[in-house]
């Protein structure tokens, strides 16, 4: 609305010069350029002298240029400032709700990088209502960014300000999706050095550098692009298990999840079997796997398998079951 008030005072004050220049060029045969400059002045009223004496004529179409063209002007220049000011001051204010949204941020995961890896993570994530910030830099990811009204710092993700600001302190993990390794490196360096604790997940673009994420503090790294090859042959070769997995991890017209809970201290379920915490019978799910406190893994666990304290539950079945078995679990 405010540019379209500006693009019409500008269209009345282009016509307001039109006719003082027609004006002073027909009634007081003038030259065009004299003609202009007569009329420049008398808007601006900068008190410069006439260019020649005015006929009544003349002075009537002066009235009517200072009357017309110093009230176009002023609204014109104030639509201008307007929209300058405003656009500022939205600027500012949305800077500072975003830094007052970010603080108020807890276990949450911050995301380096807003390309088409960090898209896909952060789509899902939100899919998931988990709560994330972004830290990116580029003018065109901040636009979708703003435009999905994710939250997101404009800030150099390597530098330990920026880390900071989006509550590396607070968060539950840390995402380096940015398209360079070195800068994924120097991430993982930095937030390692300002949190230990803190799970880093790391892109690698080359495989061959996915020892050096490692070393640099990144808890996992993924390739993506060995992840896509091998996922690929897998359509090729394996074709059902590929459906099989895709419908129950991605298609939601079947209901089904794949899940993970963790069985706390004082769990109604620790010392018992597989078969005695009838977790199968009371929530209806599959029991796919049982890591352990000490990072086994048991696939497929028999029945006799003995559940204890800080033991990883891999399930499938139904997000309401899943989400009650989290519970009676914790």
């Amino acid at each position: 609305m405010d540019f379209f008030k500006l693009k019409l005072s500008l269209f009345l004050l282009v016509g307001i010069f039109v006719f003082g220049t027609s004006g002073y060029v027909i009634v007081e045969d003038m030259r065009p350029f004299d003609a202009f400059y007569m009329t420049l002045i008398t808007i601006s009223t900068v008190g410069f002298q006439e260019i020649k004496p005015l006929s009544d004529l003349g002075r009537v179409i002066t009235i009517i240029i200072i009357v017309l063209g110093i009230s176009l002007m002023t609204y014109t220049l104030g639509q201008v400032a307007r929209i300058f000011v405003e656009g500022e001051l939205r600027k500012v204010l949305g800077r500072r709700k975003l830094e007052k949204q970010v603080a108020g941020l807890r276990d949450h995961y911050i995301i380096c990088g807003y390309g088409r890896i960090g898209n896909i993570i952060v789509t899902e994530l939100r899919t998931a209502k988990i709560p994330l910030v972004v830290i990116e830099q580029d003018p065109a990811s901040i636009e979708l960014l703003e435009a999905d009204g994710i939250l997101y710092l404009n800030m150099d993700a390597t530098s330990d300000e920026a880390l900071r600001a989006a509550g590396l302190d607070r968060a539950r993990g840390l995402v380096t999706a940015v398209s360079s390794d070195a800068d994924n490196v120097f991430i993982a360096l930095s937030a390692k050095g300002m949190r230990p604790d803190i799970f880093i997940l790391a892109r690698a673009s080359d495989v061959k550098n996915e020892s050096k994420l490692l070393r640099a503090g990144a808890s996992r790294v993924v390739c993506p692009y060995q992840m896509g090859g091998r996922r690929m042959a897998e359509i090729l070769h394996k074709p059902t298990v590929v459906d099989f997995l895709d419908h129950t991890m991605m298609h939601t017209e079947l209901g089904l999840q794949m899940e993970e809970a963790i069985i706390a201290e004082g769990s109604p379920i620790t010392g018992k079997t597989l078969v005695s915490s009838n977790l199968r019978q009371e929530f209806g799910v599959i029991i796919v796997a049982i890591k352990r406190i000490t990072g086994e893994m048991v696939f497929n666990p028999g029945p006799g398998e003995t559940f204890s304290a800080g033991d990883v539950i891999v399930a499938i079945g139904k997000k309401p079951e899943l989400q009650r078995m989290s519970k009676a679990i914790c």
